[in-house]
């Protein structure tokens, strides 16, 4: 029991062994490290290097700082859990929790819908890229991707924490998640979990339909362009935003669908893994990795760092 007087849940600890604890513990950090020095290079590349200030870095450098958001929400706890052997998490700190996974992952789906429509203006409409993508669009965008995660946040978060839990305070999950609270709880009524439920499908779909038409479109008018330079440069603009969506979509989809067991098992914790490390840690790779702009932009940073360093020796 905290000292607000509401009861703590218990995060489950995966194994019992304090040698493997403290492994997980530094793996988790090892982890943590990679993705957020992985997110907070691309987001201060695309907002220091002037050459970097299209509307699709726009948009990357703002996936960048929600994926960091989202392992600062979830992993740090989890490794200090694992390395003080404590499995406790307060109750708001649970609710909190949640709070903020749903908002930064609806977000983030809102946000993967207006990059795949900045590609589809790119491609198919190139003469209109600078008034239909200018910088009110843009933002406005953001801005509809937060109302989205938020709105959808705050029913998830509302709905789960209006119901009573009874018996177990074990979350089988090493952070707090919907599908493993709901196990936790003894009440029959779940309207306003089921509206929330409804609501969020609504809105995941919704997106996840308007990216696979956006694609269509872009597919289909890359395929009219003769093979060369131009389809091949479409081509890398597009295809690691793509695999960024399947892989969020998929990892998303097998982690709230799969049926949440009354003990944790390896299945659970690679799942919980790839939703909620993977992607932040493979979506800066996978859009720098063949990036000419950002390799020449980090060149850049690497070169000047370098004169400074040279000139201060002097």
């Amino acid at each position: 029991m905290n000292s607000s007087g509401l009861p703590d849940f218990l995060l489950a600890r995966f194994t019992e062994s304090h040698a493997l604890l403290r492994l997980q513990a530094l793996l988790l950090t090892l982890l943590y490290l990679v993705a957020a020095l992985e997110n907070a290079a691309v987001a201060l590349l695309t907002l220091l290097d002037r050459r970097l200030r299209t509307p699709m870095y726009f948009f990357l450098r703002h996936l960048a700082l929600l994926d960091l958001g989202l392992i600062s929400t979830t992993i740090p706890k989890a490794a200090v859990n694992a390395l003080t052997l404590s499995d406790s998490i307060s109750f708001l700190g649970c609710a909190f929790q949640l709070f903020l996974v749903i908002l930064l992952d609806g977000c983030e789906v809102g946000l993967l819908t207006a990059m795949s429509y900045d590609r589809y203006v790119a491609i198919c409409r190139p003469l209109h890229y600078e008034v239909l993508m200018s910088r009110g669009t843009c933002l406005r965008l953001l801005a509809g991707s937060w109302l989205g995660g938020g709105a959808v946040g705050v029913l998830y978060s509302a709905g789960t924490f209006s119901l009573s839990f009874c018996g177990s305070r074990t979350v089988h999950q090493f952070f707090c998640d919907v599908p493993a609270l709901l196990k936790l709880t003894c009440a029959r009524e779940r309207t306003a979990i089921s509206v929330g439920v409804a609501v969020g499908v609504c809105y995941g779909f919704s997106c996840f339909l308007c990216i696979l038409i956006s694609y269509a479109r872009i597919f289909a008018a890359v395929l009219q362009v003769p093979a060369g330079q131009k389809r091949a440069r479409a081509y890398s603009t597009c295809l690691p935003h793509l695999a960024v969506v399947v892989a969020f979509f998929l990892t998303g989809s097998a982690a709230y669908l799969k049926p949440v067991s009354d003990q944790p098992s390896l299945l659970d914790l690679l799942l919980s893994m790839f939703y909620s490390v993977v992607p932040p840690t493979l979506n800066p790779v996978i859009y720098c990795l063949r990036n000419k702009d950002i390799q020449a932009a980090l060149g850049r940073v690497v070169w000047h760092a370098q004169g400074c360093a040279r000139w201060r020796s002097l």
